[in-house]
């Protein structure tokens, strides 16, 4: 799979694809990741991205003309599955939209920023609107790393052990079950006897119950 994300603050967006599972995933060749600087698509002395807005108001709004230069630069030689910009008005990211979107070959990522970009950008380039949350970040690097970390760990051969992503939170609408390692027993807490059974239908059974208790208390509106 490949990932090109547009930016106007590429730093951000360093350290999150240069450690754990998402760099072992590029080591692998299993995933790659470009990040584009949005400025360098600038005609403007200044390398400017951002104007105001007609009709007013307070901020910035990011220019169409760096974005469309940038989108159909890299269309040359990409095709992507899906151009997708983080905004805090799409549609809320969840398990299932991971798990579709890792299918794919290539997506485009754009990170708003200021007030937002040029509607004329969503409605010609943009596929698909996703929000991490409802509240507002400072512009949508983080919001990008959270979706391209989501993503990432679910292509075939990321993870050690494939079946661990499968058995995650919110995969079958459920929370994950309580989870114990070593010691047996600490200060006199002890794991449930079932997980130290050796019966892999009891523990599945228990596992299953466990999950269903704790979304009825915690996220009951996944039932």
């Amino acid at each position: 799979m490949r990932i090109d994300i547009i930016s106007v603050q590429p730093g951000l967006l360093e350290s999150p694809f240069s450690h754990s599972i998402l760099k072992r995933a590029q080591t692998k060749g299993l995933l790659e990741v470009h990040v584009h600087n949005l400025r360098d698509y600038s005609t403007q002395k200044q390398k400017q991205v951002d104007d105001c807005q007609f009709g007013g108001g307070a901020g910035m709004v990011m220019m169409l003309e760096p974005i469309v230069r940038a989108i159909e630069t890299l269309q040359e030689t990409v095709t992507y599955d899906e151009i997708i910009y983080l905004t805090p008005d799409g549609k809320t990211l969840n398990q299932q939209i991971a798990n579709q979107l890792s299918l794919k070959g290539n997506l485009l990522l754009l990170c708003g920023h200021y007030k937002g970009i040029d509607q004329r950008i969503r409605e010609h380039f943009v596929t698909k609107e996703i929000s991490i949350g409802d509240y507002v970040l400072s512009g949508g690097e983080l919001a990008a790393a959270v979706l391209v970390d989501a993503i990432g760990r679910l292509i075939p051969g990321v993870l050690n052990d494939e079946t661990s992503a499968l058995l995650d939170s919110f995969q079958d609408n459920l929370l994950a079950p309580p989870v114990y390692t070593r010691p047996e027993e600490f200060r006199g807490w002890r794991v449930p006897d079932v997980l130290l059974s050796g019966d892999h239908k009891k523990i599945d059974d228990w596992r299953h119950e466990q999950a269903l208790e704790r979304t009825k208390e915690r996220r009951p509106d996944l039932l």
